[in-house]
């Protein structure tokens, strides 16, 4: 089974003050952390073996998550001096991942896709040198960012175009793209996936379902209110016995 990493490691300045003391992954939403929430669902999908990247008030994430067995993965740990941005996190992480397609995610999402989705993707990135190297899921474009980020047309995505859609902070990628990167050092991912989807390297999906990037004190209270008035239509509130990596 692939593997999968989680983004933990920002300083979540808009949260603020709520991130002051707490790390924003950390932050609760119906009964339980963010980054709990991602945890469950990538089990339910199969990717147990999960690599997550933390600096701002690390040691409150390891205490806390420890190595996984409380929700049957198993985590293994990058930590960053000062955080790295997303394509340095994942380069400097990229040792502790398995070699082929790994699941990308941030860990102050919370969406009802299904993560086990993407794996028949993963398996053809994983047997094909010719599939792209790299597949986003895209969701509708969000009020504060209503220009979208990349064009999606016949299942590829353009940095070029109209009708752009909203990266969900939900991918596909290819480990190897990153192991030739520099680790320690801060790197924008936006720069690598123009790039690559100049190179045809990048396919995507449109996810129309519930997601919430929660970047606000107001995100955080309003997803939480719905959580806990609607714990089950999400589809996400499954007992952590019925996860697939038990």
């Amino acid at each position: 089974m692939f593997g999968a990493m989680i983004l933990a490691a920002g300083r979540g300045e808009r949260m603020r003050p709520l991130s002051d003391q707490t790390p924003k992954p950390l932050l609760r939403v119906g009964g339980k952390p963010l980054i709990v929430w991602q945890i469950e669902a990538l089990a339910r999908a199969g990717f147990c073996d999960l690599v997550i990247n933390a600096s701002h008030h690390a040691n409150q994430l390891i205490d806390f998550l420890n190595d996984g067995a409380a929700w049957g993965v198993r985590i293994k740990w990058s930590i960053e001096a000062t955080p790295l941005e997303t394509a340095g996190g994942v380069a400097t992480a990229s040792t502790l991942l398995a070699p082929g397609p790994a699941l990308i995610v941030s860990g102050d999402i919370w969406t009802a896709f299904d993560y086990s989705t993407l794996i028949p993707r993963a398996e053809t990135m994983a047997r094909d040198p010719l599939a792209p190297r790299v597949h986003l899921v895209m969701v509708p474009n969000p009020p504060y960012h209503v220009d979208g980020d990349f064009a999606l047309r016949d299942g590829m995505l353009s940095a070029e175009g109209d009708a752009k859609l909203v990266y969900g902070n939900i991918g596909l990628h290819d480990t190897a793209l990153f192991r030739e990167l520099p680790r320690g050092v801060p790197l924008r991912l936006l720069p690598l996936w123009r790039d690559w989807m100049a190179r045809g390297l990048v396919s995507g999906e449109s996810f129309e379902g519930a997601w919430a990037n929660v970047g606000t004190p107001a995100d955080l209270a309003a997803l939480d209110a719905q959580l806990m008035q609607s714990p089950r239509t999400s589809g996400q509130r499954i007992a952590a016995t019925n996860q697939t990596c038990r």
